[in-house]
């Protein structure tokens, strides 16, 4: 599989970091290995880049495209909410810096085999790590009624959710429903005209939904925020894009937490609960792409980067 796609924020990204040549840095999201290429030509030799990603065919692609760079990186199979013990593994207590490019990469999208795509046909797959168990099919044909339309609802916005959750159980009650157009045409059927006629495919809100039910998308997120900041060291940043609301909520919620310190009830007229800040927010309102970047890369229009850094101390009183 050609593993590549175009950067989105990428200068952006650059500047938010800071990088300094001798410094660590992780990319949670190796992806097509775009960010992590032009990171890892910042540094120096005495510079490290650990680089994550639970898909193994990003990883191989990232052997060939990170050669001319590969001393100052280190390929890492894992889960992003486990970037402290990757952290650890290669040798670091802390961070220089964190990128993460939350979401599927454009190379999922666009190869039809992954089944992430409404617009081919494929088994339904959808898994970013294709040794894991849990696949679209499983969740399409063996969830509840009521499970499918409370992740439809929930992760996908689908205002049509009980209606595409009720025609799924009376579909596969009489043959599974297998591939990504099947699913398409269970969810076109059930939603009224008026919806079809939208610009948006009728089927996008679903499949994300589905998506990031298989994965385990925001659950990773929510985790992998707080850990991050934990592994910063002081000084450090970390950047994040996001692609939809969903995503973008947990990360503005993490940032808000981490930079609010004492919890304490308004009217106290001291602090007793000892909370400092943890970080600054770099970015008040996220940076979005603007309309050259929009021009060339369309995929781009949802991206959203935030940026907070790490402060030097959380435990004085």
């Amino acid at each position: 599989m050609e593993f590549q796609h175009e950067s989105i924020l990428l200068q952006e990204c650059l500047d938010a970091l800071e990088i300094k040549p001798n410094g660590v840095y992780i990319d949670a999201t190796l992806g097509g290995a775009g960010h992590s290429l032009h990171i890892a030509q910042h540094l120096s030799d005495a510079g490290k880049l650990l680089c994550i990603d639970r898909d193994d065919e990003a990883l191989e692609n990232a052997r060939t495209r990170l050669a001319s760079v590969a001393t100052r990186v280190s390929l890492n199979k894992s889960d992003f909410r486990a970037l402290d013990s990757v952290l650890a593994a290669n040798g670091f207590t802390a961070a220089d810096g964190i990128l993460f490019d939350l979401g599927v990469s454009s190379p999922q999208l666009d190869h039809a085999e992954r089944g992430f795509s409404y617009m081919q046909d494929a088994p339904l797959d959808m898994r970013m790590d294709r040794q894991q168990g849990l696949t679209a099919f499983d969740v399409v044909n063996h969830w509840s009624r009521e499970d499918i339309r409370k992740i439809l609802f929930e992760y996908g916005e689908e205002r049509y959710a009980p209606l595409i959750a009720a025609a799924i159980e009376r579909v596969r009650a009489d043959k599974p429903i297998e591939t990504t157009l099947e699913l398409v045409s269970v969810i076109r059927s059930a939603m009224p005209a008026k919806a079809l006629r939208e610009k948006q495919h009728p089927a996008k809100r679903s499949f994300q939904a589905i998506r990031i039910a298989v994965n385990d998308e925001l659950g990773a997120v929510r985790e992998a925020m707080e850990k991050a900041i934990d592994c910063l060291s002081p000084g450090g940043r970390l950047a994040v894009i996001t692609f939809h609301s969903l995503e973008d909520r947990i990360v503005k919620n993490a940032f808000q937490h981490a930079a609010q310190g004492c919890t304490c009830p308004r009217d106290f007229p001291v602090c007793v609960c000892g909370k400092k800040p943890s970080i600054k927010i770099v970015t008040r309102k996220p940076i979005v792409p603007d309309d050259s970047e929009l021009t060339t890369n369309p995929r781009a229009r949802s991206a959203k980067l935030r940026v907070c850094e790490k402060l030097a101390s959380t435990t004085e009183v």
